[in-house]
């Protein structure tokens, strides 16, 4: 049982719910326009689920052999860094889940596209490839894009754009105007997500040269940014929630802006950066929230 819950930490349980907020939001949407399908949703949260878990092992792996995780890290103890698991282990854990993410990105595909929508089979074979790889070079290797201040693009991505229009591309086999606004939100905050982790780490980020916007941006220009994130992630749900206004149900995912609001005034009036880490739980939650009400929202 110890084992056991040392590799639930190791997967990081409290990220997953944020990594399918955009899946949520998706199915929503495909489902308002006819094109919903359980065996694809199913699929699709099996297979994000899995990239999730890739990305968190492939991190825990690469701060680990680095040294990132150290005891001036303010987050929770890692499992490379607390000794518990071997790099070893993580190592031929994350082979075991490259092949599972693999197998499980073939299986949506083909159950989306089948052999009807050749270039679109393709397209997203290659896009689930690229995801794999993009988990996997976050912190892994001489190269690794987290390192270098790419990880938020990289966040707004995979967890915004291809999230949301990509999930809806699965059902719908076309992109529809809907989804934009959706994928730039979720997007958004998921890089929000991010950027207040990098806030939190990011003085022992730096002294091991792990170079996130945070640190290139400095502590007072990297608030400023998360303030841009989640006021620009407002603007981009609240339109949303305008152009395509039906009934006054449509805006209950603006109840979620409140915890949002919450969320900037503590940021903005921190001054220990320890105190940003429950932040970092209410921020992802809150996304989610978000998500779901956007999406229950459309529907109603």
């Amino acid at each position: 049982m110890q084992k056991l819950s040392i590799w639930l930490s190791a997967i990081r349980l409290r990220t997953l719910p944020l990594s399918i907020s955009g899946i949520i939001l998706a199915s929503c949407l495909a489902l308002y326009n006819g094109f919903f399908d359980w065996g694809i949703f199913a699929l699709a949260i099996l297979t994000t689920l899995s990239f999730q878990i890739l990305s968190n092992l492939a991190n825990d792996y690469g701060d680990g052999v680095k040294g990132t995780d150290n005891k001036e890290r303010i987050g929770p103890e890692r499992a490379v860094q607390s000794g518990k698991i071997t790099p070893e282990e993580l190592y031929n854990a994350i082979k075991i889940n490259i092949l599972i993410s693999i197998v499980l990105a073939f299986m949506l595909v083909f159950r989306a596209f089948g052999v009807k929508h050749l270039l679109l089979t393709v397209l997203f074979f290659a896009l689930g490839i690229a995801s794999v790889v993009a988990a996997i070079r976050y912190t892994v290797g001489n190269k690794a894009y987290g390192y270098k201040g790419l990880g938020d693009i990289f966040v707004f991505v995979f967890f915004g754009l291809v999230s949301v229009i990509g999930c809806y591309v699965l059902y719908a086999k076309q992109v529809d105007h809907v989804v934009f606004l959706p994928a730039i939100t979720v997007g958004l905050l998921s890089a929000g997500v991010l950027n207040l982790n990098n806030m939190r780490d990011r003085q022992s980020d730096k002294k091991s040269n792990k170079i996130t916007l945070a640190v290139k941006l400095g502590e007072k220009n990297a608030r400023r940014y998360h303030n841009l994130l989640i006021v620009v992630s407002i603007i981009t749900s609240g339109l949303f929630g305008v152009l395509y206004y039906t009934s006054p149900y449509n805006l209950i995912f603006m109840l979620a802006y409140i915890p949002l609001i919450v969320h900037l005034k503590k940021v903005n009036t921190n001054t220990n950066p320890e105190d940003l880490d429950p932040e970092l739980k209410k921020l992802a939650l809150t996304t989610v929230l978000l998500a779901i009400l956007m999406g229950i929202g459309y529907l109603l």
